[in-house]
C-alpha cells in the first residue's frame, strides 16, 4: 500500500457539533507547566463527537451497541465515490456506479471543501436522502461514509435515512474528512472507542492509498 491518509476531525474545543449535542471540552487535571510531573487532561465530549460511527441502537430499539459492532465490518476495501458539486441532496440518481463486490463507500461531497476551509458547523451540508439510501441497500452497501455530522438532513425530525439503514445494520461512518482524498479504490482502517453499550463511537479514520 501507498499513503496514509488520515480522514479524521481533530477534536479541540470550539471544534463543530451537531446542533444540540454536548460540546467538546478538555480541561488540564495535571500540567507540567504548573509544577506537576506530567500532563493530564479531563475531557467531556458527545457520543457522536467528530468523526464517528453510529450503531444501529443510535436509532433502532435493542440494536447493537457499538461495542457489539465487529470490526471487520468497519475495516477493510472501500471506494470513494465523488457526489457533483451541484448537487444537494443525495438521491439514488445522484450516486455514481459501483461494481460489483463493493460493498463500502465513502461519499466526497463539497462538504469536505467547505470544512477545509473553516472547521464550522453549516446547516445546509449535502447529505443522502430517502431514495439514495434505497439505492444504497439495494447495491448491498454495508457501510456509507459521509463528510457532514450527519448523514441526513431532516426538518420533521424523523430520520428516515437513519431508520432504513440502520434497521439493515449498516454501519454510518459519519463526520469525514475528504478534500484531499481524490475518488476511487483504497483501504479504510477505522476504529471506535469500545464505549460499552454505547449509541455511539467516535473514531480514528483512515485510508490506505494503492
Amino acid at each position: 500500500m501507498g499513503r496514509t491518509l488520515d480522514i479524521s476531525m481533530p477534536l479541540f474545543q470550539g471544534m463543530p457539533c451537531f446542533p444540540g449535542d454536548p460540546v467538546f471540552q478538555s480541561q488540564r487535571s495535571h500540567d507540567l507547566s504548573r509544577g506537576d510531573a506530567y500532563n493530564v487532561s479531563a475531557l467531556g465530549l458527545g457520543s457522536h463527537a467528530g468523526t464517528h460511527v453510529d450503531p444501529p441502537n443510535h436509532f433502532v430499539p435493542g440494536g447493537e451497541p457499538i461495542d457489539r459492532v465487529p470490526l471487520d465490518d468497519l475495516n477493510g476495501p472501500c471506494r470513494v465515490l465523488q457526489i457533483p458539486d451541484a448537487v444537494d441532496s443525495i438521491g439514488a440518481a445522484d450516486l455514481p456506479p459501483t461494481p460489483p463486490g463493493v460493498t463500502r463507500v465513502l461519499l466526497r461531497t463539497r462538504n469536505s471543501g467547505r470544512w477545509a476551509a473553516r472547521l464550522e458547523f453549516f446547516p445546509d451540508f449535502v447529505a443522502v436522502n430517502e431514495t439514495g439510501a434505497r439505492e444504497l441497500l439495494r447495491r448491498g452497501i454495508r457501510l456509507v461514509g459521509v463528510d457532514a455530522l450527519s448523514i441526513e438532513r431532516d426538518a420533521s425530525g424523523r430520520y428516515p435515512v437513519h431508520h432504513l439503514l440502520l434497521a439493515e445494520s449498516v454501519r454510518i461512518v459519519e463526520g469525514l474528512l475528504l478534500q484531499e482524498v481524490a475518488p476511487g479504490d483504497y483501504e479504510l482502517r477505522l476504529a471506535p472507542l469500545r464505549i460499552a453499550g454505547g449509541d455511539g463511537g467516535p473514531a480514528r479514520a483512515y485510508l490506505r492509498a494503492p
